[in-house]
C-alpha cells in the first residue's frame, strides 16, 4: 500500500496511488475504491485532453470500397472515359 503505479491506456498516462488490496477480484465499483489517482496526473490528463479537443479532426468516409458505378464516375470526372 502507498506505491505509486503508471498506467498507460486510450485516454493517456496516469500516476494512481495504492491505497487498498483485495484478496479477491471484484467489480469495478469496488476496484476504484482500492486506489487514487494523484492530483499532478490529474492535471496532466485534463491538461492532454483540452489539447486533443482543439486539435481539428479530419474524418475519413466510412462507405468502404467504392463501387464499379462509383469508378467509373470518378474517371469519367477526371476526363479518363
Amino acid at each position: 500500500m502507498g506505491d505509486l503505479l503508471q498506467v498507460k491506456n486510450e485516454s493517456g498516462d496516469f500516476v494512481v496511488e495504492v491505497v487498498l488490496l483485495s484478496e479477491l477480484r471484484g467489480p469495478a465499483a469496488v476496484a476504484q475504491t482500492l486506489y487514487r489517482e494523484t492530483e499532478a496526473s490529474r492535471e496532466l490528463r485534463t491538461k492532454a485532453a483540452e489539447e486533443r479537443k482543439a486539435v481539428p479532426r479530419f474524418e475519413t468516409s466510412s462507405q468502404g470500397k467504392p463501387s464499379k458505378r462509383d469508378r467509373r464516375e470518378r474517371e469519367r470526372l477526371r476526363g479518363r472515359e
